[in-house]
Parts: structure tokens; C-alpha cells; sequence
């Protein structure tokens, strides 16, 4: 598998992505994940709809909070139309968790933690670490990746306003 270094970083310490390069254009990979009842979710299960995929290393850490409550806010303006998944190797019961206790009611959790195909498919996957990069993708309606975005630096937020944006432009 392919391993790339020097695209993300924790507090200044370089780390590797495994898994390929993606770029805007590519086509979106399928892969499955778990809800948090156990279910498995697969991408191709919204296939004829934008999506939007906020990826978090964690949480339970204050920026994957800050990243998935905003996301909540704007999926609830967005529709039950256009789902925002938030996917991150946290164990199901513990997004469910999460959820309850932020009152997130608006975003999917899916976790990636069984088999980690997500983060790979997506050249997220974190070796040192085994957590998912923070990124954020836009599809559209034919599975295309119409924004992506890896934020270079872990702890910070990533650009809300650009995968809005991208959004909007899709019909």
C-alpha cells in the first residue's frame, strides 16, 4: 500500500497517510463502515445524492467536537436530502455516545475502526497512529470528489466555508 509523509501533521510532528493519493475529479471509493447500532453503511447507499464526508481523528478531542457540531448545525440546513458522514476510528458506541450527549442529531457517525477501509480507500489512514486524518470531501450526485480537503496540521479546523461553497455549486 502506498504511504505518503509530510501531508499532515500532529502539533508540528510530521505522520504517514497510507493508502492513494485522491485529487478532485476521482471518482469517490466505495467502502463500508459501522452506524452506531452495528449496521454497516456503505457509500454506495447514497448513490444519486451529494454527500458530504467530514472525517475526524477522534470525538472525543475538542476540534473533532468543534468539526462535527458545525457540520450537524449545517446538515440541518442542508436537508435530510444532502447527508453529512462523519467517519472517524471511533467504536460505535462511542459516537453514539457522543451524539447523545452533544445533541447531534443531523450528522450520520460511521466508524471505520473493524477493517479501516474507508482510510484506506481514501488515502486517510494514519500508520502511526491508526486514526483517520481530518479532511473534508464533497461528492456529488455521480460519486464524483468535487472538494477535498486535508488539513495539514491535525488540531486545527479545516475550511468550512470552501466545502459550502463546492456544495453550492452542485445541483
Amino acid at each position: 500500500m502506498t504511504e505518503r509523509k509530510g501531508i499532515v501533521s500532529l502539533h508540528g510532528n510530521p505522520l504517514t497517510l497510507v493508502g492513494p493519493s485522491l485529487q478532485v475529479g476521482d471518482r469517490a471509493p466505495d467502502f463500508t463502515a459501522l452506524d452506531n447500532d452495528l449496521h454497516p453503511v456503505s457509500l454506495s447507499d447514497f448513490r444519486g445524492r451529494n454527500v458530504v464526508l467530514s472525517v475526524v481523528p477522534s470525538l472525543d478531542t475538542p476540534t473533532c467536537d468543534l468539526q462535527t457540531r458545525r457540520f450537524n448545525a449545517e446538515a440541518e440546513r442542508l436537508g435530510p436530502d444532502t447527508p453529512v458522514l462523519t467517519i472517524s476510528m471511533d467504536l460505535p458506541f462511542a459516537q453514539k455516545r457522543w451524539c447523545g450527549a452533544a445533541g447531534a442529531r443531523n450528522v450520520r457517525t460511521l466508524s471505520d475502526h473493524r477493517d479501516a477501509s474507508f482510510g484506506s480507500a481514501y488515502g486517510l489512514l494514519i500508520r502511526e497512529l491508526r486514526l483517520l486524518a481530518r479532511a473534508v470531501l464533497v461528492l456529488d450526485r455521480e460519486g464524483v470528489i468535487r472538494h477535498l480537503q486535508i488539513v495539514p496540521e491535525l488540531s486545527a479546523e479545516p475550511d468550512y466555508a470552501a466545502a459550502l461553497a463546492a456544495l453550492a455549486k452542485l445541483p
